[in-house]
Order: structure tokens, then sequence, then C-alpha cells
């Protein structure tokens, strides 16, 4: 599960990095991930070496050419925050008609789907290693998407740091403008109290429209990952959200 939050990755060093009183200027601006190291591993790196400058489009703040990037026309998903890539590949995999731009800022992650690009000869993933909300901003058209992956972003369970989570408001309003209308956002979180933020915030987003009666049963195209069946078999639930865009 890729877990994956807020932070400002200036903040001292020196200071709690869960106390907000501690360092007010924290969250000055949403971001989509936090800063934590990771090693990459040989075959990591060997991938990001090899398929890294075919596949890993630099971050600029401009409108990026997506089908000159992919060399197609096609239906276009971003996924933010894959963590090692595994549900990526594997949707990828199984919807080759469809082009996936997957979003992370961890090293080891963006290496390990490369090499799993490389393994399964998967042509239909493009990868940016920077912050989703940036990316979005700045790199992706109005109306030019057709779904958005966002699964088990970091939950932040303490209830006085639930405004980090990246489910907020004003994230999936910037997130709609970027889907056509027909489009699709779909979250999935381990999580019931975020499962219910989630469900509040885009059933409040004019917008949308839910496609289920509350919470949607887990499509076809979402493996379930292993981190998942061990929840499972321990009783935890899963929570899948399905909304449309009007």
């Amino acid at each position: 599960m890729n877990h994956d939050p807020l932070s400002d990755p200036q903040a001292d060093p020196h200071a709690d990095p869960q106390d907000d009183d501690v360092n007010p200027l924290r969250h000055r601006r949403i971001r989509s991930f936090v800063t934590r190291a990771g090693r990459v591993s040989i075959g990591q790196q060997r991938a990001l070496d090899e398929l890294g400058p075919r596949f890993v489009v630099p971050y600029r703040p401009e409108l990026a050419d997506w089908s000159a990037l992919f060399g197609r026309d096609a239906p276009r998903v971003l996924e933010i925050g894959f963590g090692m890539g595994a549900t990526t590949a594997e949707i990828a995999a199984a919807r080759p008609g469809d082009d996936f731009i997957g979003v992370e800022v961890h090293e080891p992650g963006v290496g390990a789907l490369l090499k799993l690009i490389g393994e399964q000869s998967l042509g239909n993933i493009r990868i940016l290693q920077h912050d989703a909300v940036e990316v979005l901003e700045h790199m992706i058209a109005p109306e030019s998407l057709d779904g958005v992956h966002i699964y088990f972003p970091d939950p932040w369970h303490k209830a006085r740091h639930h405004k980090r989570r990246l489910i907020q408001p004003k994230f999936v309003a910037q997130l709609v403008s970027r889907i056509k209308p027909g489009g699709y956002i779909h979250l999935a979180t381990d999580w019931q109290n975020y499962a219910e933020q989630m469900l509040e915030v885009l059933s409040a987003e004019p917008a949308l429209e839910n496609t289920a009666d509350g919470y949607a049963p887990r499509p076809d195209y979402r493996p379930v990952t292993k981190f998942e069946k061990r929840g499972l078999r321990l009783g935890h639930g899963v929570w899948d959200l399905i909304f449309r865009r009007k």
C-alpha cells in the first residue's frame, strides 16, 4: 500500500515533524508527499539508468504534450503516489489501450516501476518523479484526463493531523478541473475514518456524482495488493470510491 502524506521538506529538521505548533509554516501550501529515505537496489538503479531516459518525464512548469510523449492518442489516467509500482504495472498490462501517467517522488519506487516496465515490455506508462500537486497544476491541461487513481494515500490517522490528508476539497476541485466530463476518480483506503472523509469530500464536490450508493465494489482492474490481502485476513476493511465527473 502506498501511504503518501503531505509534508514540507523545508521544515526544521530538529523539530518534531508531527508538531504543527513547533513549525507553523509547514502548511503554507499543500504537497502530495513526505520526504523519506530509501535505498535503491542494484536492479532499480539499472532500470533508472537504462529505462529512465525513455519513460521518466522531467518536470517542467508548462503543459506537457502527452500524445507526443506516449506516441499516440489514447485515454489517459493519472495515478498519484504509485509506491513500488506493482499495481500500476498490473493495471497498465490489463488495459493496453489506455495510457498511464504515474507520479511518485521516491526513487526506489520509480526504479521498481521502471524495472517492471522493462520486464513486462509496458509501453503505456510514463513517470514523473515530482510533487503531484505541481504536476497537476502545471503539466496537465484542463479536461484532459479520463481518470485519476489514488490508492492508499497516507491516512494521517491522528485526528489533529487530518488536515494533512491529501483528499481535501481544494485538491479535489483541482483534480476535477483536469478530468474530462464523463471521466472518473477512483480512491481506495484501508482506514475507515479516511474513507468517510473521502466520501464526504467527493460527495460535496458539485461537479462529481457517485457511481455507487456510498462505497463502490472493488473494480476488477484494481488488483489486491499483498498488504491488502494481509489486512483482509486480519479482518481489516478496504473502501473503494468511484465518482464520475458530470
